[in-house]
């Protein structure tokens, strides 16, 4: 809507924000409304690189036929993550003094390989691989269109990946990718599909006996500071203001029977969630 003033023959548009400051704590508050969420029933199943996709046949194609069956009834969005290739490169960028937002740029180039190598094992169920350069665009087209598509899970900061506490690996990787994209479009729920049964007090790969966490809060997995952890440490500082997307679940992909029962509800591995769930 506009005002008409006869006196200077202006228009003003009426606005909350038209003369407002975006700096203003208070206008930014103002700001808080409900968040349409616009693929309320799509499930988002991000799909490790190096500990799934790259681990041979006999690991990967059960979590093929696993997902075939689950995309019978289910609408997926995939994302795969990056692996061995990624952190070569990493490797090979710190030694030569790249910024992180340059090693995120090239960081993209191993995970959409990984996508397209997904993505051929499920072309026979109907699932594409989108490319980076129209996927959020055309998601919703895609997803009433087929009944799974998959993406490089790394979210398009390039350049601008925010500088990390420690180091310089980019601190938003393939795992806060796939949950970044379920808080902007809504989804139904997030599995992260890695070949752990969940979180541990300890990496159970250097320690087996290592009891399982099965549900922690961000604040309380924040209190542990425990010294590594199976996915991307930013996932935390997303669900700390994420308005549609309030918890993950991580799973042992080596058990791909699991995947449908995350699908469905269950609690099969270990549940993130954000302090007021």
């Amino acid at each position: 809507m506009t005002q008409y003033t006869p006196d200077d023959k202006r228009h003003h548009m009426q606005s909350l924000l038209a003369r407002e400051s975006l700096l203003d704590k208070d206008v930014m508050a103002g700001t808080e409304t409900p968040v349409f969420r616009m693929l309320p029933q799509v499930h988002v199943v991000k799909i490790g690189g190096s500990s799934l996709l790259e681990a041979g046949r006999d690991v990967v194609m059960p979590v093929v036929d696993a997902l075939g069956e689950v995309l019978k009834s289910e609408k997926l969005i995939l994302g795969v993550g990056a692996g061995a290739r990624s952190r070569h490169v990493f490797s090979i960028g710190l030694d030569l003094g790249l910024p992180t937002g340059v090693l995120a740029q090239v960081s993209v180039a191993d995970a959409l390989g990984n996508a397209h190598i997904l993505g051929t094992l499920l072309a026979p169920h109907g699932v594409t691989a989108i490319p980076p350069e129209i996927f959020g665009h055309l998601l919703p087209l895609f997803m009433h269109a087929v009944p799974g598509v998959i993406f490089n899970g790394v979210p398009p900061y390039s350049l601008w990946e925010h500088p990390p506490a420690v180091g310089k690996i980019p601190p938003h990787r393939t795992d806060a990718g796939c949950l970044i994209l379920a808080e902007c479009f809504g989804c139904k729920s997030v599995t992260l599909v890695k070949d752990v049964d969940g979180l541990h007090t300890e990496d159970p790969k250097h320690n087996p006996a290592a009891p399982l966490i099965e549900r922690i809060s961000v604040s309380a997995l924040r209190a542990l500071a425990l010294p590594t952890l199976p996915f991307d440490e930013a996932l935390l500082d997303v669900l700390d203001t994420a308005r549609c997307v309030h918890s993950f679940q991580l799973i042992n992909g080596r058990r791909p029977e699991l995947i449908a029962r995350a699908l469905r509800g269950e609690h099969v591995g270990t549940i993130v969630h954000a302090d007021e769930d």
